[in-house]
């Protein structure tokens, strides 16, 4: 009997192992789980975040009424409002003024304006890396992070915090359900999958730059006032 073929969820998710396993040890996320950054190296990857998060869900409104993309766009998953709440928190009412992005951001940032609002595939390709990375590791970065800097949902840490996914494992599971669901192409699964893979490679070039907080030596104990 013949074995029957993976779902094209399962067989994205073997594909881009690798690259995904090579964002996760990175030196700068290994010292921020480890909680060896200080503050300041925490704001800057929010920073980073507000850059792509803004980028990938304007796309979202393009894409809400796409017969393909539209139902992956849920407002439960929404981030960017949490993380200007975060950065007013961590850096002041005027923190607009005083970060920006670092020129990976901005590449990445860029490379999902371009295509996530013309092509739905490559738009679902953005989509399922950055939210089912914070619907799993990024809830224990979550955790992490609350834990070093003395933070909650309300005081910078909300980025973290899906108030609307009581139960992330099952949303995971039904969003895989509904890429299996979708009726793609062999050229929309390689174009999916490519684009992943890009994005995995810009995710990586971001946290390459912010390596430069990760600090010689040990790093005091500090939380926000």
């Amino acid at each position: 009997m013949d074995t029957p073929p993976l779902p094209f969820s399962a067989r994205l998710r073997a594909a881009t192992q690798g690259a995904h396993t090579a964002a996760e040890g990175q030196q700068y996320v290994t010292a921020l789980v480890a909680g060896e950054l200080d503050l300041a190296g925490y704001l800057d990857l929010v920073v980073q975040h507000h850059a792509l998060y803004q980028a990938l869900e304007s796309a979202a409104e393009v894409m809400r009424a796409d017969p393909v993309a539209g139902g992956f766009v849920d407002d439960a998953l929404t981030r960017l409002p949490a993380l200007e709440a975060d950065l007013t928190a961590l850096a002041g009412p005027d923190w607009a003024l005083r970060t920006a992005p670092n020129p990976a951001t901005v590449a990445y940032a860029e490379r999902i304006r371009a295509v996530a609002g013309t092509s739905p595939v490559r738009f679902v390709a953005h989509h399922y890396t950055r939210y089912l990375g914070d619907l799993s590791g990024g809830l224990h970065i979550g955790r992490a992070v609350a834990r070093r800097y003395g933070l909650t949902g309300q005081s910078g840490a909300a980025f973290y915090t899906f108030a609307r996914i009581d139960r992330p494992k099952a949303y995971k599971e039904a969003y895989r359900a509904r890429l299996d669901a979708l009726a793609l192409s062999p050229a929309d699964e390689a174009a999916l999958l490519d684009e992943v893979l890009v994005a995995y490679r810009h995710n990586t070039a971001v946290f390459a730059a912010l390596a430069r907080h990760v600090p010689a030596g040990p790093v005091l104990p500090e939380a926000v006032a």
